[in-house]
């Protein structure tokens, strides 16, 4: 939890600067020393979900506002 601030004050920053944020879900690693081997490759796997869940969310919200971009600019 040692970055939740800094994330916190980021996305206050984000909201000023009115900047495109995926703001859910959110992925925190707490004890991330645990989570990966010593290569480090993440060998938690309720972790590697949670980025996967993280990921799609990214690319169905890219999706969404390369539509609205589209439809905005009428093509």
């Amino acid at each position: 939890m040692g970055t939740a601030r800094a994330q916190y004050h980021l996305r206050q920053m984000f909201v000023f600067l009115d900047v495109h944020a995926l703001n859910q879900p959110e992925v925190m690693i707490a004890k991330a020393a645990e989570r990966f081997d010593e290569q480090g490759n993440l060998t938690d796997a309720s972790t590697k979900e949670r980025i996967q869940q993280l990921l799609d969310a990214l690319v169905a919200w890219t999706r969404r506002l390369k539509e609205s971009a589209a439809s905005s600019a009428g093509g």
